[in-house]
């Protein structure tokens, strides 16, 4: 299985005054431009740790993925959340010949948490011995910062200012993750569950 970022979450859309304002920084300093682009940057490295760990995806974007098989043919959970639009399904045999499937056969069941794949039939399409089916979707909260929800873009400020903050440091992952970015994101750390297993 393999999921694809299609589209970027726009520069428009990051809160870079507003990370500015909560690490108290001056404004009018000769190098203004070059710490936009640095905390550009930890905003995206925040907001991609944040999305890994809750597997909720906050500015909305496009997305596609590929999968060998369906765990449930009645159904097939989605691996993201909120998806607001499926926009295509296609299968692709061994050749690489491609097959549009009709939207009309298929459906998006929505939930906040783990939103669902459905047939309008009893079962979705066959996947091709040796092919794959991919799904292009769009998910997401909100295309605007101010649609998020308060917690989670909360924690995105703090952990892009933890980042900011000792960035030269060495060493990340987990650890450098604080524990009020723990707090902020814990509701929304639900089971997920996959092809062949389960992520948390």
């Amino acid at each position: 299985m393999m999921l694809i970022e299609e589209t970027a979450v726009p520069l428009a859309a990051l809160p870079v005054d507003e990370l500015k304002a909560h690490l108290r920084l001056g404004s009018g300093f000769s190098d203004g431009d070059v710490q936009d682009v640095v905390l550009e940057s930890y905003l995206r490295a925040a907001i991609s740790a944040i999305e890994a760990r809750t597997g909720n995806i906050l500015i909305e974007r496009d997305f596609s993925w590929t999968l060998t098989r369906w765990r449930d043919a009645g159904g097939q959970a989605l691996p993201v959340a909120p998806v607001s639009a499926v926009n295509a399904l296609s299968l692709r045999n061994r050749a690489e010949d491609q097959e549009l499937i009709d939207p009309a056969s298929y459906r998006l069941e929505l939930d906040a948490q783990r939103p669902v794949l459905r047939p309008r039939s009893s079962r979705l399409p066959a996947i091709p011995n040796g092919g794959v089916a991919e799904i292009s979707f769009t998910a997401g909260y909100s295309q605007t910062w101010g649609g998020l929800p308060s917690d989670l873009g909360h924690a995105v400020t703090l952990l892009a200012a933890h980042y900011y903050e000792n960035r030269n440091e060495s060493g990340a992952g987990d650890r450098a993750m604080p524990f009020g970015v723990h707090s902020l994101i814990e509701r929304y750390r639900t089971v997920r569950i996959f092809g062949g297993g389960a992520a948390g």
